[in-house]
């Protein structure tokens, strides 16, 4: 689609990066939490865990603060620490890799997929040492890791696998969702994920011992909860089994999620129709890579992003200023952590498809109330940049 983008002074109202899904229902939802007097972790967060297990078709669903915590759980109950490593894609918000230093453990870079953005048993495998103890695979932006050659692959060679699905929910992978038949999956619930509770996140396992665990561990290791202390109806005298964490959901943020997950069908389904419409109206513009669903499953387009060609007209910052100056809120792609100043002392071999991607990939504007003419809107600058013109 081509088209000529409006003057500033004259442009549309601006199209926001993301925008929650909320209605009267969600507010109901938090006042009556509210209302009720017990506003952290209580009844609400036990429906929202029950709620989302259902979802994804998985046995237990831990609700903790957020998707890092959740994650640097994941370090804790696998026993990481110093003097392991674990295998990460560099290309992930650097949250992946940072819960890995939590626990005094080492992250090792792997390369990803051209295809996918995701980690690959290949790269995998080329990163193994004999202090391998963990591979953590990232979902980049839903769109679902090859989970099946993974499992296969860490099974092979004793691994933990843990899986980053902060941004998955409702993605699935041969016809299952993320976060079923998982030992361990990760959610967020941050405003720029599907499903929204401001923060919040959530642990999906297959194994009862390891979430009571999680369970206690979210909540520092108490052996009773506060609420189930509180509704006991006699005196019980808490233990602390062993150091754990204040990483707790509170009851409004689980209201919140609770009328979200209802309809979290719904919203995929809309994600969908908005993914597939970008790649309609963006499809013609030359030498752009849209990423999408792979051959063993589909992404729920938590994101929306592309890759320029090598040979593009403009820069990717000066897209992103052009689309800005278009009323358009797109950001840069997924950031490679180590090219960060946090992990330059970070080893690491090469990572050509990583640092391509971090260089030249934009994040699309994709909330569910998007319309049509905010999607032409992107694909006009689209189409007249890459083309080399300006207005």
């Amino acid at each position: 689609m081509t088209g000529t983008i409006e003057e500033p002074a004259t442009r549309l109202a601006d199209v926001p990066m993301a925008r929650p899904w909320f209605g009267p229902e969600e507010v109901q939802a938090v006042s009556d939490v509210v209302a009720s007097g017990w506003v952290s972790q209580g009844a609400r967060v036990v429906e929202f865990e029950a709620e989302i297990a259902a979802a994804v078709d998985a046995r237990h669903a831990v609700a903790v603060s957020n998707c890092t915590t959740a994650l640097h759980l994941g370090m804790v109950v696998a026993s990481l620490g110093v003097g392991d490593e674990v295998i990460v894609p560099s290309l992930s918000f650097v949250a992946s890799a940072n819960v890995i230093r939590y626990v005094g453990a080492t992250p090792v870079f792997a390369d990803v997929s051209p295809l996918t953005h995701n980690i690959t048993p290949e790269s995998v495998l080329a990163a193994i040492t004999p202090r391998t103890r963990a591979v953590m695979v990232v979902h980049q932006c839903g769109v679902p890791a090859d989970l099946g050659t993974l499992r296969a692959l860490c099974d092979e060679h004793g691994l933990e696998l843990l899986e980053d699905a902060a941004c998955a929910i409702g993605s699935t992978y041969l016809g299952r969702p993320i976060g079923s038949d998982s030992r361990f999956a990760a959610f967020s619930f941050h405003p720029r994920k599907v499903l929204v509770t401001g923060e919040g996140g959530m642990i999906t396992t297959d194994d009862a011992e390891l979430a009571a665990r999680l369970g206690r561990l979210r909540q520092h290791a108490m052996s009773v909860s506060s609420f189930d202390r509180d509704r006991a109806g006699e005196v019980v005298v808490e233990q602390y089994l062993e150091t754990g964490f204040n990483f707790r959901m509170t009851d409004m943020q689980a209201a919140l999620g609770i009328v979200q997950c209802r309809r979290l069908a719904e919203m995929i389904a809309t994600r969908r129709r908005l993914g597939q419409r970008y790649r309609a109206v963006l499809g013609d513009v030359p030498g752009l890579e849209i990423v999408g669903d792979p051959d063993y499953g589909q992404t729920n387009y938590q994101s929306f992003w592309v890759v320029l060609p090598d040979d593009a007209a403009v820069s990717r910052d000066e897209l992103l200023r052009r689309l800005l100056e278009a009323g358009v809120h797109a950001r840069h792609g997924v950031t490679a952590s180590h090219l960060e100043p946090a992990f330059a002392d970070v080893r690491h071999p090469p990572l050509p498809v990583t640092e391509r991607v971090a260089r030249q990939s934009v994040l699309l504007p994709i909330y569910h109330e998007m319309p049509d003419s905010a999607q032409d809107r992107v694909a006009a600058v689209f189409a007249e940049a890459l083309s080399g013109r300006h207005h």
